[in-house]
């Protein structure tokens, strides 16, 4: 049990995991260095060895850090195992032959307008665009749980084209699991 000067505990912060890792290790190290009234302080000449952050978890720093990442989304490195479930990019949607169709992306906003007779919008987007999601009162009411609370979603559904625009018009939702994203701007 340690305390910070003051008398802060430091058990009252929580740790992501790659925070915990460096926190753990500066202890260790000061764990036999310091008296009963010195105040924490972190000491040692070498740092431990820690695994190198994958992929995945650079791109979570980065957003983390920044809000954006300088290198490959996430959504750039699962793209293989998309293109092998037959996922389209959404820059490709208007060439698609037929209407069914998967996309998958980080959601960036859900609206519900008074004006939909229940209808919800949601915005997915992925490394080459976006791609505008209807959920119809009934998908929206079968698929809400997922469709409100995953930060990034892989639909399939029908293609409506009008007006110069492409929609889809979902019909079944999963949750794409990709670590960090950035929080979307829902219900505005």
């Amino acid at each position: 049990y340690f305390t910070r000067r003051g008398g802060e505990s430091l058990d009252q912060y929580f740790l992501s995991g790659r925070q915990a890792p460096w926190w753990l290790a500066g202890t260790a190290m000061v764990a036999t260095t310091f008296a009963a009234d010195t105040p924490l302080v972190v000491t040692g000449l070498v740092a431990p060895p820690l695994a190198p952050p994958s992929d995945l978890e650079r791109v979570a720093d980065d957003l983390w850090a920044m809000g954006l990442t300088t290198e490959a989304t996430a959504l750039e490195l699962v793209r293989p195992a998309l293109d092998a479930r037959g996922v389209a990019r959404a820059g490709t949607l208007a060439a698609v032959e037929g209407s069914r169709v998967s996309v998958a992306g980080v959601v960036t906003h859900r609206q519900r307008p008074e004006t939909a007779n229940g209808a919800v919008f949601v915005n997915l987007e992925d490394e080459t665009g976006h791609v505008n999601v209807i959920f119809s009162r009934g998908a929206w009411v079968r698929w809400r749980t997922v469709a409100e609370r995953a930060p990034a979603l892989v639909v399939r559904g029908t293609l409506e084209r009008g007006q110069g625009t492409l929609a889809l018009s979902a019909e079944h939702v999963e949750p794409l699991a990709l670590g960090a994203t950035t929080p979307s701007r829902d219900w505005h």
